[in-house]
């Protein structure tokens, strides 16, 4: 693996990095207040290309690499995990799937207009009985002719009041278990599909979470993603991708709680000097410093292996178990630092706690992830 980034690369972390700064931060706070989605941000996101990074430009996309999309999602999620979990999940978890699984007419109807940042997508997989347990599909899928008749309910699908195209999984045959779960794409105004209102979160108040309902909704067979029976594997295929992007959303909480934690450190004094010169400061700093560059470098690995094409199963599981763990930790640390000012709204530090816990939830918890790692280690 390299080390070096390319002068691309480079760039590209910049102008993500410029993005979030001039365009993101200014109104990141009142949106986290009001639980308001980031519309515009998320439009002039798609006008960059920072919606369908890894797509081909073939169908609308940008054409790069993992690590770049690695790059972006830091800098993004660093000032504001809620537009950083908006992008995830429409490169990740949509995009990509249809990309690497869609047909021809898929792509073109639903993958180029995603893409280019002129629709949203959502996914969804997890129902009230099926969360980690996600072959526990209770979302039935009955063929009609050329249609099949969708019926459930799906729990909390991050843009899920605001998506235009939502994949969504149900069983097909409850008689063939996982194999018989299929994938599926709905559109927003479909007849029999209707969403909920929106989740009152700890954190990541701007994305906006919700469920979905199905009562007779009818889909066309054309709208299946891949082939029938294989939903269940799209489904773990693209999570394996998506959790490179939770990885990296996790990295840029942690650092910008790092960031946090020096800055105030520089500025507050106790004792006759800057808390920064105290060592019970410095060594809380050099462990959030080192957490940080580790779990960059397991998260980079496994964007590198994804890219060559190799199998990265087990390093995108490694690198969304530790950088989720280390937000958290870096979040606590961070409101330690800050002392009481940590623990107001003022202080942007207790925000980052708030966004930092569901990192080690959702797209597979921590306790799941362990369980994937084990199971490539004894294969």
């Amino acid at each position: 693996m390299k080390f070096d980034l390319t002068e691309e690369q480079l760039m590209i972390q910049q102008t993500a990095r410029e993005f979030a700064e001039t365009e993101i931060a200014p109104s990141s706070v009142e949106r986290d207040k009001n639980s308001e989605f980031p519309f515009e941000i998320v439009k002039k996101m798609g006008e960059l290309g920072f919606m369908g990074m890894m797509v081909s430009p073939e169908y609308g996309g940008a054409g790069m690499d993992t690590i770049s999309y690695v790059l972006a999602m830091i800098e993004i999620s660093k000032v504001d995990a809620s537009v950083g979990v908006i992008m995830s999940v429409n490169n990740s978890l949509v995009c990509w799937g249809l990309e690497h699984y869609g047909s021809d007419y898929i792509k073109q109807k639903y993958l180029v207009p995603l893409a280019k940042g002129e629709k949203l997508g959502a996914f969804a997989l997890s129902e009230p009985e099926a969360g980690s347990d996600a072959t526990h599909q209770m979302t039935t899928a009955d063929k009609d002719g050329d249609h099949y008749i969708l019926n459930g309910m799906k729990n909390w699908i991050t843009n899920g009041t605001t998506a235009d195209y939502y994949l969504v999984v149900a069983q097909t045959d409850k008689s063939k278990g996982h194999k018989g779960i299929t994938t599926f794409l709905v559109e927003k105004g479909t007849e029999g599909f209707t969403h909920g209102i929106k989740e009152d979160k700890l954190g990541i108040k701007s994305s906006d979470t919700c469920s979905l309902s199905f009562t007779n909704c009818r889909v066309p067979k054309e709208n299946i993603i891949g082939e029938e029976g294989k939903g269940f594997n799209f489904a773990m295929a693209t999570l394996n991708g998506g959790r490179i992007g939770i990885a990296s959303q996790a990295i840029g909480i942690a650092e910008a709680s790092l960031q946090a934690a020096v800055n105030y450190s520089k500025q507050r004094k106790a004792f006759g000097t800057e808390i920064a010169n105290h060592q019970a400061i410095q060594f809380k700093l050099a462990d959030m410093a080192v957490k940080v560059d580790a779990a960059k470098l397991l998260t980079l690995q496994a964007a590198s292996l994804k890219d060559q094409h190799k199998n990265y199963v087990k390093e995108s599981a490694m690198a969304k178990l530790y950088a989720s763990k280390i937000a958290v930790e870096n979040a606590l640390e961070a409101i330690q630092i800050h002392g009481g000012y940590g623990y107001v709204r003022e202080y942007l530090v207790e925000r980052y706690l708030r966004d930092a816990k569901i990192t080690e939830i959702y797209e597979g918890t921590s306790e799941i992830q362990k369980i994937v790692i084990a199971r490539m280690l004894l294969q």
